[in-house]
């Protein structure tokens, strides 16, 4: 069945899909099969289960149009120490072990917060490397903190 996403809480990780038979269908994103996270008008295809919608998949390209790779490697760049890159992509506690150890790693010398900002780097790298669909997968999708 083909229909278009109505609503998608990225919080929740719930959304709502309106058929084209005129029916709406309620899915959860363990049933979404491609590889970046649903948004509201994307055309799908899916089988159904009663009122809920089972394995989805994107009709047409999987790209979104409005990646978070760009800004998450610019961050990683720029204020990468800071953690800066980890609060965007919504890794809070990664993001203030980042902040605390380069902030108090001045107490050590600096080594910790050298350390911190290579890894900020390496992250950059990586982040630039990795391909739009890629990087939704495994850092957005797939939720995966550390490089």
């Amino acid at each position: 069945m083909k229909g278009k996403v109505l609503e998608f809480n990225s919080t929740s990780r719930t959304g709502t899909i309106s058929a084209d038979d005129g029916n709406r269908y309620s899915f959860s994103v363990d049933q979404w099969k491609s590889a970046v996270l649903p948004k509201a008008g994307s055309r799908v295809d899916f089988s159904t289960n009663g009122s809920n919608a089972e394995a989805i998949f994107q009709d047409g390209p999987a790209t979104s149009g409005n990646s978070k790779k760009i800004p998450a490697a610019l961050l990683a760049f720029f204020l990468g120490a800071f953690g800066a890159h980890k609060f965007y992509l919504g890794y809070n506690a990664q993001g203030i072990i980042m902040l605390l150890v380069f902030l108090f790693g001045f107490i050590l010398l600096g080594v910790p917060s050298m350390i911190i900002g290579l890894i900020a780097f390496i992250e950059f790298i990586i982040y630039l490397t990795k391909t739009d669909e890629d990087f939704e997968q495994t850092y957005v999708v797939g939720r995966k903190p550390w490089f």
